[in-house]
């Protein structure tokens, strides 16, 4: 059986997909994949992520679907949308979706396959 993660693990674990998503992004663009450039990119979207773990209080579940799971979710992208309309950062109609729809497989399915694997 395996165990369910514990908070620290899995907010690691957001915190990586989220950092993940912004080198893709950054890789797909053409921008430098620097660690500068991609902390640049990345602190709207990650301080979102906290904002999620505190709203959701994750580390009472944090590999629940939902609520937690979804409240991540939802916090990442527009607390991170915010903050980059606030930085005057691109916050056009497509990387809204596209941003949403990327976090949203790394972030809940992370949680997804750990659901099935406590499972068995």
């Amino acid at each position: 059986m395996v165990e369910r993660p514990r908070p620290l693990p899995a907010l690691l674990t957001d915190l990586a997909c989220v950092v993940v998503f912004c080198t893709i992004g950054r890789r797909s663009h053409a921008e430098g994949l620097t660690v500068t450039g991609i902390a640049e990119t990345a602190w709207p979207f990650l301080t979102g992520t906290l904002a999620g773990w505190l709203a959701a209080r994750a580390w009472q579940r944090p590999a629940n679907l939902y609520p937690t799971g979804l409240i991540v979710w939802a916090c990442t992208v527009i607390v991170g949308m915010l903050l980059r309309k606030a930085t005057s950062a691109g916050t056009a109609s497509s990387f809204i979706v596209v941003a949403s729809i990327t976090t949203a497989v790394l972030l809940l399915g992370w949680r997804a396959i750990a659901t099935v694997l406590a499972r068995r």
